[in-house]
């Protein structure tokens, strides 16, 4: 099963899009899915804030677990991580409009009223699997270069 296509089946199992996306990537750079879960998990629904979609923290969570400052005096992955955050953000948004989660679904996430919205226009079911699609697929491809 490839990255995307267990990010999704993650995400059709109910976890949230974060952890769908991290978990997706995370045995392989060394932290066990269940844990990888765990962090993921109030990441969701952009902090369930509509904030930053919580796709793209999944994703650059991969990124830190990746290239991440780990060591007080290691400026050279400091700088490394921070480009690549900056880059993850812009393609996301190239191709989906928005990287914040209440402008790609268009309603109000921080209110009742917009998580009724949001649920009665299947926005969860229709739209944010696109998202975590799309996450899932950028993040692979800079992993890769």
């Amino acid at each position: 099963m490839n990255h995307i296509e267990k990010s999704l089946k993650l995400f059709e199992s109910k976890f949230n899009c974060a952890q769908s996306v991290f978990a997706s990537f995370s045995q392989e750079l060394g932290l066990d899915e269940k844990q990888a879960l765990k962090i993921g998990g109030c990441f969701g629904s952009g902090m369930r804030k509509g904030e930053v979609c919580g796709a793209c923290t999944g994703a650059l969570m991969v990124l830190g677990l990746k290239y991440g400052q780990c060591e007080i005096n290691d400026r050279k992955s400091k700088l490394k991580s921070d480009e690549l955050c900056v880059e993850f953000l812009e393609k996301f948004e190239s191709i989906n409009g928005s990287y914040i989660c209440n402008e790609i679904l268009g309603c109000d996430l921080k209110t009742e009223e917009g998580i009724k919205y949001a649920a009665e226009n299947n926005l969860f079911t229709e739209v944010c699997p696109k998202m975590v699609e799309s996450a899932t697929s950028i993040v692979e491809e800079m992993i890769k270069e």
